[in-house]
């Protein structure tokens, strides 16, 4: 008598049958890692080519402050939010010129905080801002402010700190820690080296900023050069660091600036 021909249920639900874009387990490998580096390129990439955003002030600082914080932080938290406010009306956010194009568009780290405070200033101006949030062991949960459509999250540092940089007019850090003097070195470290084009990079709260950092030392040790100061600047209030910023050569819609 003829054998009865086995079913195929083995070969079907065998992992190699998987798609391979359907496939988490062969994703998520080693092997993977840099289509993962290419998917979280290519797909906020995509969401911002079709938002228009041609170009960013960035804004970093401390998840930690917070508007019903100490007096001191409770003034971070406003005149963040003031500047998010302020960059929006003025930096070309919120109208699309020709080429359908917006520039000088908030981005944060998306996150609570100084944050926040930016992307809430840019809602309430009624324009669209960014949150690049990043996957934390402490999970990180994006802020209600930032334009849904434009709320990213991130496993690598590297990418989410490549799409912080690379549509970048200029950089304002507001007082942070760990976290944020990353962020303001990777962002001087493209610049002293040339790597990034010149642009403003302002930070807020001059007291806190040369209290935790003697930047004049670095020159002292020999570690910079002296010339590598003119590439930070300092403001105290959200229309000194707007002002600033235009000083220093920020890019506005009509060539301004």
């Amino acid at each position: 008598m003829p054998t009865a021909a086995p079913d195929n249920h083995a070969q079907l639900t065998s992992p190699s049958y998987r798609l391979a874009a359907l496939d988490q387990d062969f994703l998520l490998g080693d092997s993977m890692r840099g289509v993962r580096f290419l998917l979280e390129f290519a797909k906020a990439d995509e969401a911002l080519r079709r938002w228009g955003v041609r170009s960013t002030v960035v804004v970093f600082g401390s998840a930690r402050v917070r508007q019903d914080g100490p007096v001191e932080q409770a003034r971070w938290y406003e005149e963040a939010r003031r500047f998010g406010r302020i960059v929006s009306e003025r930096g070309g956010a919120k109208l699309e010129n020709g080429d359908h194009v917006r520039d000088n568009v908030i981005a944060t780290g998306g996150g609570p905080g100084v944050m926040e405070a930016a992307n809430r200033g840019a809602y309430e101006a009624g324009a669209p801002s960014i949150g690049f949030n990043i996957t934390l062991p402490r999970e990180q949960t994006p802020n209600p402010y930032c334009t849904p459509d434009l709320t990213f999250r991130f496993h690598y540092f590297a990418m989410r700190k490549m799409h912080l940089a690379m549509r970048a007019n200029a950089l304002v850090v507001f007082p942070g820690g760990f976290g944020t003097f990353d962020e303001l070195f990777e962002i001087l470290t493209l610049r002293q080296t040339d790597k990034a084009p010149p642009i403003p990079i302002v930070l807020f709260d001059e007291a806190y900023w040369r209290s935790i950092i003697n930047f004049e030392a670095l020159v002292e040790h020999g570690m910079i050069a002296e010339a590598d100061l003119d590439l930070l600047h300092f403001a105290d209030d959200a229309e000194e660091t707007w002002a600033e910023l235009v000083k220093c050569g920020l890019k506005l819609p009509g060539g301004e600036g």
